[in-house]
């Protein structure tokens, strides 16, 4: 009796246990399961890291392509506000949806065929359908019969302009200016060039908004007083019609809209790699 209970003992303790035995109803699509999960993880180093990346990048190209885009400015034609070095961010929505870019702000538009080859950045100063006069009594440029202060944003030193003009602008186009007028190849240059030295409205990138690099110089653009009194083409355009005959403060004759101006300088920016070089052009 004691030995054939001891038997018995030993024949139980001997099988393996419930956990331990293999399962039948796994079949070759189960192991086959176990043996390989399907994530990324699973077959590409680091993947989780990957994917990350891979959407992070994904997302900063729509957002270059769509709504910000960087620029750098080489050059000094926008100084004092915009310095050799500094990234610019462009708001490429800005005027997509029904806005227009208004007097005083700051714009990155395609300069091929216009002003050389590659993007430019200046500062609007005549909008479609504006009498654009330089210079006044005080030498400041006038926008339909009035006269505009820019010094807030103009280089120290600089007069609005050497170079006498008499323009209205056509609609759908824009009139624009560096601030470092004696370094700056704008609209002043190419008034007998094709397209008589305005920029059209579908050439237009986006406005400058926001200067982010250097950080010591990191700013908003904001859009200068300057031109808040001017009127608008419609009930300016009486005044813009009285003073269109008077001479500019040197005693010149205003030079017609298709005479070639002396040059101003140079002053261009050009779309590059990467995060988008802003270059300014000579000539």
């Amino acid at each position: 009796m004691d030995t054939e209970a001891q038997h018995a003992e030993r024949d139980r303790s001997s099988r393996p246990s419930d956990s331990e035995q293999p399962s039948d109803s796994d079949g070759p699509e189960e192991r086959s399961r176990s043996a390989f999960t399907g994530r990324i993880t699973d077959w590409v180093p680091g993947g989780r890291i990957t994917v990350t990346l891979l959407v992070l990048l994904l997302f900063l190209l729509l957002l270059s392509t769509f709504v910000l885009r960087p620029f750098q400015i080489p050059s000094g034609s926008m100084e004092r506000g915009l310095r050799i070095g500094d990234r610019v961010l462009v708001n490429k929505l800005a005027y997509r949806f029904d806005g227009r870019p208004q007097r005083g702000d700051i714009v990155v538009f395609d300069g091929t065929g216009l002003f050389g080859d590659g993007d430019y950045i200046k500062r609007v100063v005549g909008v479609g359908g504006d009498h654009v006069v330089c210079c006044d009594e005080e030498g400041r440029v006038r926008v339909n019969g009035q006269s505009v202060d820019e010094s807030a944003f103009l280089y120290p030193g600089d007069r609005p302009s050497t170079v006498p003009f008499d323009v209205v602008v056509p609609d759908g186009t824009l009139f624009v200016l560096g601030d470092h007028r004696a370094d700056s190849s704008d609209s002043r240059d190419h008034l007998g060039s094709p397209g008589g030295g305005m920029v059209p409205l579908d050439e237009v990138i986006g406005r400058a908004d926001w200067i982010v690099w250097p950080f010591g110089h990191a700013t908003h653009l904001d859009r200068p007083d300057a031109y808040a009194r001017v009127p608008d083409a419609e009930s300016g355009a009486g005044a813009a019609k009285s003073r269109a005959a008077e001479p500019t403060v040197s005693g010149a004759e205003p030079t017609p809209a298709g005479a070639e101006p002396t040059p101003a300088g140079a002053g261009a920016a050009r779309s590059g790699t990467g995060a988008g070089r802003a270059e300014d052009a000579d000539g």
